[in-house]
């Protein structure tokens, strides 16, 4: 067993390694766009609470954040509008662990099992991972409604207008552009906060 250890010792260092380096596994990075949004309370603030729960985590790094957006609700009408936006964040973790990781945040910030397409305090969407392709029962990667829904183009495309969409193979810029109807998007002009 010592003759291994010295063998493959020797055979690393002839790779310019040290056997120390094993004990520190490499850490693999991904980048991932989130979908945020809210229509309960104070919309802006609960998105940007999530946005600060998010990247409380050491894996994950900001590397851009759209403008908040107000935008009429689609599916059911019959409630408040929305606030919505889209982060890029480096993470260290993958798919499943940041979808369980994203609805543990939304329980933190109080959003409750309503129906599909209902009011929530903060709603947090994987849109895009990487160039994955994944489906499952509890994930979809891309976001299945991503190409359809303004309110998730508009700040996409403010952030990385040339992303490539893996499935559809068009960018999301051309995504938006192919999306005549308008579904009430605006961007939300918020005052700075007095001092």
């Amino acid at each position: 067993m010592h003759f291994l250890y010295i063998l493959k010792d020797a055979v690393l260092k002839g790779a310019g390694l040290n056997i120390e380096d094993l004990s520190s596994p490499i850490r693999m990075t991904h980048i991932a766009y989130i979908g945020i949004g809210s229509n309960v309370g104070n919309k802006t603030h609960q998105c940007e609470r999530a946005i600060s729960e998010i990247l409380k985590f050491d894996s994950h790094k900001l590397l851009a954040k759209s403008s908040l957006f107000k935008t009429k609700p689609i599916g059911y009408t019959s409630q408040d509008w929305f606030v919505n936006g889209v982060i890029k964040i480096e993470t260290g973790l993958e798919p499943l662990h940041l979808l369980h990781v994203l609805k543990t945040i939304e329980s933190q910030l109080g959003r409750t099992e309503t129906f599909q397409w209902g009011p929530r305090t903060i709603d947090l969407d994987i849109l895009i991972f990487d160039d994955m392709e994944m489906k499952t029962e509890e994930l979809q990667i891309p976001h299945p409604l991503l190409h359809e829904r303004q309110f998730v183009l508009i700040p996409f495309v403010e952030i990385d207008r040339d992303l490539l969409h893996p499935i559809l193979k068009k960018t999301v810029g051309e995504l938006l552009e192919n999306l005549k109807e308008d579904q009430g998007v605006e961007k939300l002009i918020i005052s700075p906060t007095p001092l």
